[in-house]
């Protein structure tokens, strides 16, 4: 039964996310506007620009997570769609994995466009003062997408978990990154390690960055068996 409605809700969230097309109205102006912000503020020094483009890219995406997750429950619990699942009897691992899913599909392709726009914007590879320009090779390429691949998930994991949490609170708009922040934490500094060794910022090498990848591995198979687990009794909680 997991699978069936790991298909169903991923399916579900998906159109709804196509009909609404809040990542195109809401989340691509908000991480462009955050960017621009980011570049005004430290564009007089290019060098600490480039030091600083791993962790505002990590940044810039846990403030679209937060924004994705409120939408997400926002939407489940005014029609209660959460209700209906629970007492469907659809297995709460299911649903947990069809809502990760759907948001890591989401989140992925943000990270597409914002990488594009951290390089255009930003050069964090260019030559600025004191430090030679890096070139890009294969070995860093590959590094940036395993990053990109591995962080995200646990990124997801910790969202709608955290989201479930919340969503049967009134104040769950502000108790939502009270919720994320701690627990991510250690995501987002694997993930700003790692990107460092694939940008070559802070002198990282490649080979710097992969132990960090294992980190990430370990922490999205970590914080999603947490979830499958907890996303259940919180629902029951919620109810």
């Amino acid at each position: 039964m997991i699978w069936p409605t790991l298909r169903a809700v991923a399916g579900k969230d998906l159109r709804l996310e196509l009909r609404s097309k809040v990542a195109l109205g809401q989340m691509l102006p908000f991480t462009f506007a955050v960017l621009l912000l980011f570049g005004f503020a430290l564009d007089p020094d290019r060098g600490v620009l480039r030091q600083a483009t791993p962790g505002l890219f990590w940044i810039t995406m846990l403030l679209v997570t937060l924004l994705a997750v409120q939408r997400s429950y926002a939407a489940e619990t005014a029609d209660g769609a959460l209700d209906s699942m629970r007492l469907a009897g659809l297995p709460a691992a299911g649903v947990f994995l069809g809502k990760w899913l759907a948001l890591v599909v989401e989140l992925l392709a943000v990270e597409i466009i914002l990488a594009v726009g951290v390089i255009i914007l930003y050069d964090p590879t260019g030559k600025v003062a004191g430090e030679p320009a890096i070139h890009w090779s294969v070995a860093r390429l590959v590094l940036f997408v395993t990053t990109l691949a591995t962080a995200t998930p646990g990124l997801a994991a910790i969202g709608t978990l955290q989201g479930a949490l919340a969503a049967g609170t009134r104040a769950r708009d502000t108790l939502l990154p009270l919720l994320v922040l701690p627990v991510v934490a250690p995501v987002l500094i694997g993930a700003t390690r790692a990107l460092e060794g694939a940008l070559g910022t802070a002198r990282r090498t490649t080979s710097e960055g992969w132990p960090w990848v294992g980190l990430l591995v370990v922490m999205a198979l970590v914080v999603t068996a947490a979830g499958m687990v907890a996303f259940g009794p919180l629902l029951e909680e919620d109810s």
